[in-house]
């Protein structure tokens, strides 16, 4: 028989009956219940838009041989001699070291940070001390931001390149096998780490260095081609091309950048609060019923308004999850959130933004303009009362929208705690406004966001990178020096795991085909 893909409607309840979704798609396919018939899901989502929530399920259905998977294999060639430095060891860097050494080049990864194990060690004092290590914290270390920060795997880009193959080997590398049906795929902060070890130990054992506690300080330039960098030790590593995967966050790089005179430019991004429900909260909105069927996920959502022009957006929600520190050096005050695989934690949190246009900045002229923004309110927020330390300053959501002090806050996920504050005051006024403004209409489209039982915290700052660092479409090389292949979230081109990795391979196609 031919393979055919039908979509079935299956309820919380047959969710984890095998014979009940092979039955409803034996039937929607019009194929008798034959043995030799064989059935995959190939895709799993939830749709809540209902009052009962129900799950949608592509099913592949067709002869066994027909319909079985095929798996990604990392296939790597003996090393030829060639050598490619890769800034960073997040998923930018990692894949684009297993696609070098899968056409036998030699990937050297500098990390500034420590390897996963290591690295909870500087997280535990960002909680217990208020210490934050500027090389190793939420944002830092091997694995790079989403390792301890939640770990989700959707992407839109998928017209950027085969998320099926990143998927596929992050399977291969221990990532449960439900990550290549679900719509919105999940790992956990508790899940990437192990997966993270386990490419690390599969590029050194094919030939790959990865230095750790090591960072790159300046870049090795003749002419107008880039032939290595210079790390923190003083060390000058030769290399025939340079991968730049150092997220969004290492200001360090993106300042050395312009004291090269190396072309960077200002990017729009996003700044607002971390906004913070009681789970079963977020059930009752977006399930439209409290408590959930025991087969139903944490609820989550995605959601967005418009004001004056201006994006007011949902951004990295967590559900079941908790809000965390990812201040990346002392003096600033910085909110991110995570999840664990379960998602069994009492709160829901996510970012909510608003835009930062260039014409919102001074001196838009100047490269460095978003980022002195972003730089300029993590350090306002942390500043709003000195005492505090990593504390977050905090305010009910119909206080924030009021404009007014809260007289008491609801419990919360952040450990180092919160303390109420003028939140609406802190923040820059253009996005404050926009936020306020966009939570009314969010508060109307989806009755009890806006709930006093829910309070926001500042700041959301690190969504996107404030700056670009301009690349050639058809090479991935910078449009002004050759060898120099920017890539990822802090060049500008990612948004997350899955397309942050998508770019690695591109970059590192690219750098091979550069060395031809």
């Amino acid at each position: 028989m031919k393979q055919v893909q039908v979509q079935i409607k299956i309820s919380p309840e047959d969710i984890n009956r095998p014979d009940a979704i092979r039955k409803a798609a034996l039937k929607q396919a019009d194929c008798p219940d034959n043995k030799q018939i064989s059935t995959r899901v190939l895709r799993r989502s939830i749709d809540a838009r209902s009052r009962t929530p129900h799950y949608l399920l592509t099913v592949a259905v067709g002869d066994r041989e027909t319909i079985e998977p095929q798996e990604s294999v990392f296939t790597p060639r003996k090393l030829e001699g060639k050598t490619v430095a890769i800034a960073g060891a997040g998923p930018g860097g990692y894949f684009a070291a297993l696609t070098l050494l899968e056409h036998g080049v030699k990937p050297v990864i500098i990390e500034r940070g420590k390897d996963v194990k290591l690295r909870r060690k500087d997280l535990k004092k960002i909680y217990t001390e208020s210490l934050v290590n500027p090389d190793s914290n939420y944002c830092f270390g091997e694995g790079g931001a989403g390792t301890y920060s939640d770990g989700k795997l959707y992407t839109r880009s998928t017209k950027r390149g085969n998320v099926g193959r990143i998927l596929d080997l992050l399977i291969a590398y221990g990532a449960p096998g439900d990550i290549r049906i679900d719509a919105h795929p999940h790992l956990g902060s508790n899940v990437l780490p192990r997966i993270v070890r386990k490419i690390r130990e599969d590029i050194i054992a094919c030939g790959g260095e990865i230095h750790f506690n090591t960072r790159v300080d300046d870049f090795l330039i003749e002419g107008n081609r880039m032939t290595g960098v210079v790390l923190n030790n003083g060390e000058r590593l030769m290399t025939d091309a340079v991968i730049l995967a150092t997220g969004h966050s290492a200001r360090d790089i993106f300042h050395a950048l312009a004291a090269r005179s190396i072309l960077i430019e200002a990017k729009p991004f996003a700044l607002g609060v971390r906004i913070e429900h009681p789970q079963p909260m977020i059930d009752k909105i977006f399930y439209h019923s409290s408590p959930r069927h025991e087969n139903l996920p944490a609820a989550s959502y995605r959601i967005s308004t418009q004001v004056d022009g201006r994006g007011v957006f949902s951004f990295c929600m967590c559900p079941g999850g908790y809000i965390v520190p990812a201040a990346t050096a002392p003096g600033e005050l910085v909110l991110n959130g995570m999840s664990l695989s379960a998602r069994n934690a009492p709160f829901a949190n996510a970012g909510l933004v608003a835009q930062v246009l260039l014409d919102d900045l001074e001196g838009n002229g100047n490269p460095l303009c978003a980022l002195e923004y972003q730089a300029a309110a993590e350090k306002r927020i942390f500043e709003a009362d000195g005492t505090k330390g990593l504390q977050a300053p905090a305010q009910r959501v119909s206080d924030f929208i009021a404009g007014k002090n809260s007289e008491s806050l609801p419990e919360t996920s952040y450990i180092p705690g919160i303390y109420s504050a003028p939140v609406h005051e802190l923040l820059p006024a253009i996005q404050s406004k926009a936020l306020r403004t966009g939570l009314k209409d969010l508060g109307r489209k989806f009755k009890g966001f806006d709930s006093s039982e829910a309070k926001v915290l500042a700041v959301e700052s690190r969504t996107s990178s404030p700056v670009r660092i301009p690349r050639d479409r058809e090479t991935f090389e910078h449009v002004q020096i050759k060898g120099f292949f920017p890539c990822g979230e802090g060049a500008g081109y990612a948004g997350g795991i899955i397309s942050a990795a998508m770019d690695g391979e591109k970059c590192a196609l690219a750098a091979v085909k550069s060395m031809s």
